[in-house]
């Protein structure tokens, strides 16, 4: 496992009231501290930058949040909430 987040990676909180959700890396600032955004309390607009160390990074990847990023420089709100769903789905929580 990669231990530097990437964009579009899925990371469980650890720390802070957001504790055992999960997120998506929406921009990385530095080797600490990355934004995160669930499209749900932490909109793409408002991201919560969050230390690295207080993130469980996941081994999976949205590919429609990258994409999206990649081509518009920003992601809907309902793809991030629909992406996590999915994934959290997934993994059986």
């Amino acid at each position: 496992m990669d231990a530097h987040p990437r964009i579009g990676q899925f990371v469980k909180v650890l720390r802070g009231k957001d504790e055992d959700s999960y997120a998506v890396v929406i921009a990385i600032i530095d080797d600490k501290f990355v934004m995160i955004a669930d499209g749900d309390k932490r909109r793409f607009d408002q991201p919560k930058k969050k230390n690295v160390l207080h993130l469980m990074l996941q081994p999976a990847f949205s590919h429609e949040v990258i994409s999206s990023l990649q081509e518009t420089g920003r992601v809907t709100n309902a793809k991030l909430r629909y992406a996590i769903q999915k994934y959290a789905h997934a993994k059986g929580e």
